[in-house]
């Protein structure tokens, strides 16, 4: 005789209305190992979503193709045209993308031919993506459209957040900043004011902390990141897969800040945490433990590092060139960056192109190729615009450039490069330019000045902990002009 069947149904379906995702993934594995109990297709989806929740992605994957199973036999469309989307999301993710394409191919057949329904948001969402991706402005613009009208008419806050995020990627592929940043920030105000459900609000944090530094908002950035790491503390106390992909966001936060210690600490913990459907975050992650290794004068651990990104499918692209030039090997540094500037397909934003730009315009002047410098930073003078972090940039390099071509024409340049970084409270790069305005100093015969300069940027290497450059700094003072 078989056990009793002990119902479990009504308190795991209370932790899914709750979001209590560990306790819910529990209860009904248990029910759904019972002989005599039957998960209903709803019931499916809540285990699938609580084990991916919980950490258990095959577990998840298999919940959910059972589900659709469960959905096709009661000819309910609807229902399985939003599992069909979500096993296309999860594939891809895992990195299968003709499965992925299959299940996106059979989501459109549920729901192609029904009247407007929320369901259709999320295709519509998709193909926005799509459009944004492979540069195709009004298809992208048209499919945002049409994911906030579907949302607006029949979904939830969760769905009408997407809409404004996917509106607001595709102004920002345009170059419609104000606009697309104004749409994102009602998306993230939403998360952030509870107003969505966990997985939306993981969702959007993470989407919406990729364009801001991809649009070099720094601002923004610092400030999203704070409010995704105060949701991931008081998030559920179980698995929170979201948690190491947003403190990968941090980490790139805290570098640039000049908290190095803590973002090489949030960097490393990122990638132990990181599931294995989002291993890209893991590769940004990498790159930044590189980044601080390579300043720190820690060589053999940020190649280390740059080898696990690249491992992961990025290029750790322009660290490695850096790190190659500080080498001096900086042909193979320049090779690099040639490679990653040639992979504009990549969905580079103004912000990774504008590094790469930087770091190429400083091996050229560092291998004497003074005109690539200059075609290197007139490109990003004209990348960067009017937003603060990659004028900085742009201002930086065009000084650099103009100290080795004329160098008194460079101090005002180098100021307005040194007052960017200030205002941004990016120290190190301010430090660096410091450097470059007492060169300028020094070929001007205005030795007190250019002492004073590397006195103050030499202070800065220190607290940050940049050995190699703080030891230049040092040097300098007793070096003859010109050195």
């Amino acid at each position: 005789m078989s056990a009793p069947v002990v119902d479990r149904a009504g308190p795991a379906r209370d932790a899914v209305a709750h979001e209590r995702w560990a306790e819910a993934y529990t209860l009904l594995h248990a029910r759904d190992r019972h002989p005599d109990a039957a998960l209903t297709a709803d019931d499916l989806a809540a285990l699938s979503d609580a084990a991916w929740w919980s950490g258990h992605l095959d577990e998840s994957v298999a919940a959910r193709l059972r589900a659709h199973s469960a959905q096709v036999a009661a000819g309910d469309h609807r229902g399985a045209g939003a599992t069909a989307w979500w096993l296309h999301e999860e594939y891809a993710a895992l990195g299968r993308p003709a499965v992925a394409a299959g299940w996106l191919h059979r989501a459109h057949h549920h729901l192609d031919g029904l009247p407007p329904c929320p369901e259709q948001s999320l295709l519509a969402w998709t193909e926005a993506e799509a459009a944004t991706a492979r540069g195709d402005g009004p298809a992208a613009l048209a499919a945002a459209a049409r994911t906030t009208r579907l949302a607006e008419d029949s979904g939830g806050p969760d769905l009408r957040a997407l809409g404004r995020q996917a509106a607001s990627a595709a102004l920002l592929a345009q170059g419609r900043r104000a606009e697309g940043l104004a749409l994102l920030d009602e998306a993230v105000r939403a998360a952030a004011a509870g107003e969505l459900s966990s997985l939306f609000t993981g969702r959007l944090y993470d989407l919406a902390l990729t364009a801001c530094m991809e649009a070099a908002d720094l601002g923004r950035a610092v400030a999203w990141t704070r409010i995704a790491r105060e949701w991931c503390a008081t998030a559920d106390d179980g698995e929170n897969p979201f948690r190491g992909v947003l403190r990968a966001h941090r980490a790139a936060v805290l570098d640039l800040l000049g908290a190095w210690t803590a973002a090489e600490d949030e960097a490393l913990r990122a990638c132990r945490e990181v599931p294995i459907d989002r291993l890209e975050s893991a590769a940004a992650a990498y790159c930044v433990a590189g980044d601080v290794q390579r300043r720190q004068g820690r060589p053999d651990e940020a190649a280390r590092s740059y080898s696990h990104a690249y491992e992961l499918g990025r290029l750790p692209q322009p660290g490695l060139a850096l790190l190659r030039l500080a080498q001096g090997r900086a042909e193979a540094a320049a090779a690099g960056l040639r490679l990653a500037l040639a992979c504009r397909d990549a969905g580079h934003g103004p912000l990774v192109r504008a590094r790469l730009l930087a770091a190429s315009a400083e091996v050229a002047l560092a291998t004497g190729a003074v005109r690539d410098a200059a075609d290197a930073a007139a490109e990003l003078d004209v990348l960067a615009g009017d937003v603060p972090l990659l004028r900085a940039l742009a201002d930086t390099a065009a000084g650099a450039v103009a100290l080795a071509e004329e160098p008194e024409a460079a101090p005002p340049v180098l100021r307005r490069a040194l007052d960017g970084w200030l205002r941004l409270r990016v120290p190190y790069e301010a430090a660096r330019v410091r450097m470059l305005i007492a060169a300028a100093a020094r070929a001007a015969g205005d030795e007190k000045a250019a002492r004073s300069e590397l006195a103050s940027a030499r202070d800065a290497f220190e607290r940050l902990g940049a050995g190699p450059d703080a030891r230049r700094a040092a040097a300098l003072p007793t070096a003859a002009p010109g050195a």
